[in-house]
């Protein structure tokens, strides 16, 4: 039954290329999976870029169906609009500066000053807008997110060839520990950034909201590191989250995979 399931995806890589337009040829898939599940896009990014890079693609495509909004990893709750609406209503939000408390908070933002000031003697790119306060979480891009692609590119082979997001992933970590005990994650956001929110709003925050649900996920950062990794072990026991590699692979887990586990449970 529709009403007992849904499917949340991930955005970045799942349906869309990095910080790039939603893949239209997922259109035809995602409205079949719809006659069988509700559907959700969950991801570290803040509304506007699920506004920018998914939604005016579906808002003006013949090929509609509903769909829940659940930006910052679920801790803001978008409900879909209803056949007289044409806007998407925020029932849920947190608010992390609440729930770390104002010294905690602020030592966060130290941190990754810091840590921006030690960049600026690395070889790449800065381009500007590097700390991105969303409310419930804090999103730190090492060259900004003015970035443009072709520097995006640039930082990623630099990336991969000399394991510096995960060095300074360790050293975050290490520090928060010191000076936020048992109170901050990060993990690695997308191809370029850390995503840093109060410990268990990971993506398993979703789930709060379908707690009457079968709960499915797609995304394409399982590994420990990565953003996905939480609900993809939540879920991967059940056999109902599976990891992507590329939007061409979200369509055919959707079809393969998906649709007939929901037509035939």
């Amino acid at each position: 039954m529709i009403n007992n399931n849904i499917v949340l995806f991930d955005m970045d890589g799942t349906l869309t290329e990095p910080r790039g337009k939603f893949n239209t040829e997922l259109l035809l898939n995602l409205r079949q999976l719809s006659k069988h599940s509700e559907i959700g896009i969950l991801t570290g990014s803040d509304f506007n870029y699920i506004e920018s890079q998914v939604l005016k693609f579906i808002k003006f495509s013949e090929i509609r169906f509903k769909t829940h909004l659940l930006p910052c990893n679920g801790t803001k709750h978008y409900k879909p609009p209803t056949l007289s609406e044409d806007k998407f209503i925020l029932i849920h939000e947190n608010d992390m500066r609440e729930e770390l408390g104002k010294v905690c908070f602020e030592e966060v933002f130290k941190i990754i000053t810091q840590f921006q000031a030690d960049v600026c003697f690395q070889s790449i790119p800065l381009t500007g807008h590097f700390f991105d306060y969303r409310g419930s979480m804090i999103n730190w891009c090492p060259i900004g997110r003015n970035a443009s692609p072709e520097e995006r590119k640039e930082f990623i082979k630099y990336d991969k060839e000399t394991g510096f997001r995960k060095r300074f992933l360790s050293s975050l970590r290490y520090k928060f520990g010191l000076r936020c005990p048992d109170k901050i994650e990060v993990k690695l956001g997308g191809d370029t950034s850390f995503d840093i929110f109060p410990i268990g709003w990971d993506k398993t925050y979703a789930l709060r909201h379908f707690k009457d649900k079968t709960c499915w996920f797609v995304g394409d950062r399982c590994q420990p590191s990565g953003n996905d990794y939480e609900i993809y072990e939540a879920l991967r026991g059940e056999g109902r989250s599976f990891n992507t590699r590329s939007t061409f692979e979200t369509q055919i887990i959707i079809d393969k995979e998906i649709i007939p586990n929901l037509e035939h449970p």
